[in-house]
């Protein structure tokens, strides 16, 4: 327990650093990608995987982890390109998000970095509407493309996006419907997500990207 909670204080005191922490890795090529530290559970080479009838076409299986089975997406083919070839030598990305844990295929692993949010900057203007980056940065001279996982889930595993009946009874409802919502973060469809939620309760909101500089 100690050491969880040291890793949870230490991420917090980045946040208030203004900063955070990258894991960089690889697909089938020599770009360098990253993913939020905070995000990552573990990371782990490549456990055997089942198929499953019916699944998403980046999904290559799911994994028996720790007492709980996971499904393992090929990044790869969740930005658009050709399946990872021989699994069995890549490595999985553990991460969580909306509560739920899922698997990352890459070629490779490199390292953790810490970056300071000043260093963070959007893609570039010119990459399109359907690019899966969140922002750009640079490491040791090397560009490193910041993957938008929230665009990934939302394709593979679309998630409920409205308030369910009894969640919010008549009292609170006449309350919340004055009130105005600031929606900050990275991912512009996790942005979207919280905003279709919240409006969804007759909250009024404003969103901004979440791309600090000092």
């Amino acid at each position: 327990m100690a050491g969880v909670m040291d890793s949870v204080n230490q991420r917090t005191q980045l946040v208030g650093q203004n900063r955070l922490e990258l894991l960089l890795f690889r697909l089938n090529s020599q770009q360098l990608y990253g993913i939020n530290v905070f995000k990552v559970k573990e990371v782990l080479q490549c456990p055997p995987l089942n198929a499953i009838p019916g699944r998403n076409d980046v999904v290559r299986g799911v994994a028996h982890i720790r007492g709980g089975t996971i499904p393992i997406m090929d990044m790869n083919l969740a930005i658009g390109r050709k399946p990872l070839p021989e699994i069995e030598t890549c490595f999985v990305i553990i991460t969580e998000y909306n509560r739920t844990a899922q698997g990352f295929l890459v070629r490779s692993v490199e390292r953790i970095v810490n970056m300071n949010w000043g260093d963070i900057h959007p893609p570039p203007k010119g990459a399109g509407k359907d690019h899966y980056l969140t922002a750009v940065t640079q490491v040791e001279g090397q560009l490193v493309e910041i993957i938008d996982v929230e665009k990934i889930l939302a394709e593979v595993s679309p998630m409920r996006q409205e308030v369910s009946a009894g969640v919010v009874d008549d009292g609170i409802a006449e309350k919340v419907v004055q009130k105005h919502v600031l929606i900050v973060d990275d991912s512009t469809i996790a942005r979207k997500q919280i905003q279709r939620v919240v409006e969804g309760m007759g909250i009024r909101t404003t969103m901004k990207k979440m791309v600090l500089k000092l």
